[in-house]
């Protein structure tokens, strides 16, 4: 019996010992040693960096003017201008006549970050740097020229600053597009005249507070609904230039327009800056010169065509008449001493540059 066991305890240990050997060889064929001429392992491969060949970014730019305006004309032309000049990099699609968001939602849409372009009022913009409801307050201007001057100043520029803080980049303050009219199927010439009228605006609390000090009655409505609104009497009149007159047909609905120029009307353009941080250099410069020349066209074509605009709308039935504009200023002026959060003195301030002006 013991013989049995020493015999198999015997066989156990060769058997062993022969499968070591074995996954000894094994592994040593498996890794052979280095013999100095083996290459060395590649390393993974970087990622290769994006260049600005490489970079393309997509802006949705919306507004409320209709596709006859000047200012969707302008917008489409500087859109297309940065498409060629940055090889298709920048495209920017433009969307006019509300289709996406405007007015605050629209501004709200660019403090928010994201990839769209805003194209508003300025007093837009005093949600967030209040002197901008100033900058283009009633009974301010009386030429284009005073505006383009007014944005250029220290004063202004430092709206524009602290725009930027709040995070909007502001690429132009200046799509001008005439002056503000009141249009109704009334005779208006004095304050007195507006009593117990209603007159469609803008939801600016500007245009609102404006409106009511000149003696009409401020109803906010969208403006899809303006002009079946004045048809229906559930307004009697609306405020707007020639140029909006003409390219929405307003004339077809009031026929009479009250020269009180009461705004400058005029548009800017609003980016997040988180979005223009991102974008290449070399792009934002093509961006910003696109922009500031688009304005610069306009403003031209505006005053280059405003005589035949106003020819036309005559032929179409249109009257124009004066109106008494020192009435209409000093019913206004409350208007900047109430506006919140500004500057105390502000409406000072401006009157100021505009005197330098002269």
């Amino acid at each position: 019996m013991k013989n049995i066991k020493k015999l198999l305890s015997g066989l156990l240990i060769v058997g062993m010992s022969t499968m070591v050997a074995a996954g000894c060889a094994a592994t040593e064929e498996e890794t052979p040693a280095p013999d100095g001429n083996e290459a060395p392992a590649e390393e993974p491969a970087d990622e290769p960096e994006e260049t600005d060949e490489d970079y393309k970014l997509v802006l949705r730019l919306s507004h409320v003017f209709s596709p006859d305006e000047q200012l969707t004309k302008s917008m489409d032309l500087v859109a297309e201008r940065i498409l060629e000049k940055t090889d298709g990099a920048i495209e920017i699609q433009t969307f006019p006549q509300a289709q996406l968001a405007v007015y605050k939602d629209g501004l709200e849409q660019v403090v928010r970050g994201s990839e769209f372009i805003s194209v508003e009022d300025p007093s837009y913009l005093g949600d967030y740097v209040p002197d901008f409801k100033a900058l283009v307050g009633p009974m301010l201007y009386s030429e284009f020229d005073q505006y383009t001057q007014m944005i250029e100043t220290d004063l202004v520029q430092d709206m524009i600053a602290k725009a930027e803080e709040a995070g909007i980049k502001i690429l132009a303050l200046d799509y001008i597009f005439g002056f503000r009219n009141i249009i109704t199927n009334k005779l208006i010439v004095n304050p007195e005249d507006l009593q117990g009228m209603k007159l469609r605006t803008p939801g600016s609390q500007l245009f609102i507070d404006s409106i009511n000090a000149m003696g009409a009655t401020a109803t906010p409505l969208p403006w899809a609904e303006t002009l079946s609104a004045v048809q229906q009497g559930v307004v009697d009149g609306l405020e707007g230039s020639e140029f909006t007159n003409i390219g929405t047909k307003v004339y077809e609905v009031a026929t009479n327009v009250a020269l009180t120029k009461h705004f400058l009307g005029t548009a800017g353009v609003y980016l997040s800056t988180d979005v223009w941080a991102d974008i290449p250099e070399e792009y934002q410069t093509i961006i910003e010169e696109e922009f500031r020349y688009g304005a610069e066209e306009m403003i031209q074509i505006i005053s280059e065509s405003y005589d035949a605009t106003k020819a036309e709308l005559e032929e179409l039935g249109v009257e124009f008449n004066e109106v008494n504009l020192e009435a209409f200023t000093e019913l206004t002026k409350p208007v900047y001493e109430n506006m919140e959060g500004v500057t105390p003195g502000i409406y000072d301030l401006l009157m100021d540059e505009l005197e330098k002006m002269k």
